[in-house]
């Protein structure tokens, strides 16, 4: 039971075949044996998620209907304000913090009768590319424990790979659900900006979040998808459905799309490894095997994607992270002589390094004489590449490309150079500066038994057909099906 997807859990469940206590008996088993050695969780709910089951197997059993997640056992990141445990955005500011209220998918979820099992680590609101800077814990990659499981959603890819849940929430800003879903080897989906509520998500860079799936294969990805999405009147940045139409992910995923034309980008990949450019070869093969066609996509302005992306970034979370003073709610500092050190020391001795960081690279970047010369600069180049993305879909279904430059590095590899594992997003972070959809899929593996990543793109609020793309790939190999060896 360990290994079934969660799609397949759920119909065993609403069967009756298999019993919703059953599988969260065996996913908490497996967090006691694991956890400690894995670290993807911040906090766990164990009496909580069995009684969710026991209630789920309750109504199963008199014959009453069950959500579309019919009690399967689900993990989110700790950044998504929960009424039960705390919401630490794994910051020692939050530590302590009890959200008053759940985030829209929060809610979605137990509507549809998650077993919600845990929240899962992350990079200190959501900021960095490897997990490390969690303020609260270390998270290691379940394929080999050494390495990093990438960020800033690694708790949640770990949690999946190591099958600690069967499917889990993630946040993407500028790759963070699918560079660590690359590292990890798991399906990870960022969907277009504005198709599913951000309320209730603490937020890092506003323009740029967007939560999504992280799941084990494609078509969890669509179940979880039919879930999650929709207007969410709270949020006045989640897009009509008259406006955009939702369809059911599920319905037509095994529809291969015809005629498919794949964009490419030759000059962007250069600067990766050889093994992961090999990798991504022989998954377009497989996709020219299907009778795809792939043709050059001219993107000219990728190679400013870095830079605006970490200028209006850091600016949004210069702003964003304001309210954290020390006043309001979160660290206080224990003995301040004035009100002046209330803000300093609390900001000081709560916040990590690299929040620290970005909090004063935006407030230099929106600070009176450099405002135009760097934001509004960064703007309008973010524009160019969105055009850049209009045009190239204009004569291609989608492009894909590389998701991470490099397989799963070394714990401590990159942390002395923060320019170094900035770039680890580089193939990511204009997919956020644009707003458009675009998913992680297992594509391969290196030499050393690490997982490579396929990155797949779509027009805005093209999710379906994003998903019946990756869908055609993964049904013609194995790679997703594969596991690390954790027993």
């Amino acid at each position: 039971m360990d290994w079934l997807s969660a799609k397949q859990l759920k119909e065993k469940i609403a069967s009756g075949k298999i019993s919703s206590v059953e599988a969260t008996k065996v996913v908490f088993e497996r967090i006691t044996k694991i956890e400690p050695v894995v670290g993807a969780y911040i906090s766990t709910f164990e009496e909580q998620a069995m009684a969710k089951a026991a209630e789920v197997d309750k109504r199963i059993a008199a014959g009453e209907p069950a959500g579309k997640l019919s009690g399967v056992p689900i993990a989110i990141k700790d950044n998504m304000c929960t009424t039960f445990g705390t919401t630490t955005c794994a910051s020692k500011i939050l530590a302590n913090f009890h959200a008053p209220y759940n985030a829209t998918v929060v809610e979605k979820l137990l509507a549809a009768d998650a077993v919600i099992v845990g929240k899962t680590n992350l990079d200190e609101f959501a900021m960095g590319s490897s997990t490390e800077n969690s303020g609260l814990k270390q998270t290691v990659n379940p394929w080999d424990t050494t390495r990093v499981p990438g960020g800033s959603s690694g708790g949640s890819t770990a949690a999946v790979a190591a099958g600690l849940c069967y499917a889990a929430l993630g946040s993407d800003t500028g790759g963070s659900i699918r560079q660590p879903a690359s590292l990890c080897g798991v399906v990870g989906l960022k969907p277009t900006y504005g198709r599913v509520s951000r309320y209730g998500l603490v937020a890092y860079g506003s323009s740029l979040d967007q939560i999504g799936p992280v799941t084990q294969t494609v078509e969890d990805a669509a179940l979880m998808m039919n879930i999650i999405t929709g207007h969410d009147p709270a949020d006045s940045t989640s897009v009509d459905e008259q406006t955009a139409p939702i369809p059911d992910y599920l319905e037509k995923l095994d529809e291969p799309v015809k005629q498919l034309k794949i964009g490419i980008v030759p000059s962007f990949n250069a600067g990766a490894d050889e093994q992961v450019r090999k990798a991504i070869a022989n998954a377009l093969n497989v996709y020219n095997g299907l009778g795809a066609d792939t043709i050059e996509a001219q993107m000219p302005h990728l190679d400013y994607a870095i830079a605006a992306y970490y200028v209006i970034a850091t600016a949004e979370a210069s702003s964003n992270l304001s309210r954290y003073d020390g006043v309001h709610y979160g660290h206080r500092t224990a003995e301040p002589n004035d009100y002046i050190e209330v803000y300093t020391k609390s900001r000081a001795e709560a916040f990590g390094k690299e929040v620290k960081r970005r909090i004063m690279l935006g407030t230099y970047a929106l600070s009176s004489g450099y405002y135009d010369a760097y934001y509004l600069k960064a703007l309008k180049v973010r524009n160019l590449i969105r055009q850049d993305f209009v045009k190239a879909f204009e004569n291609c279904d989608c492009i894909m490309m590389l998701v991470s430059p490099t397989t799963a590095f070394k714990i401590g590899e990159k942390m002395d150079d923060p320019l170094k594992m900035y770039l680890s997003d580089i193939y990511t972070i204009a997919v956020n500066l644009a707003g458009i959809p675009g998913i992680s899929i297992p594509c391969g593996f290196d030499d050393k038994g690490l997982p490579i990543g396929l990155q797949i793109l779509t027009p805005a609020f093209g999710e379906d057909k994003l998903l019946r793309i990756a869908r055609m790939y993964e049904q013609q190999t194995d790679w997703h099906k594969r596991k690390p060896n954790l027993s």
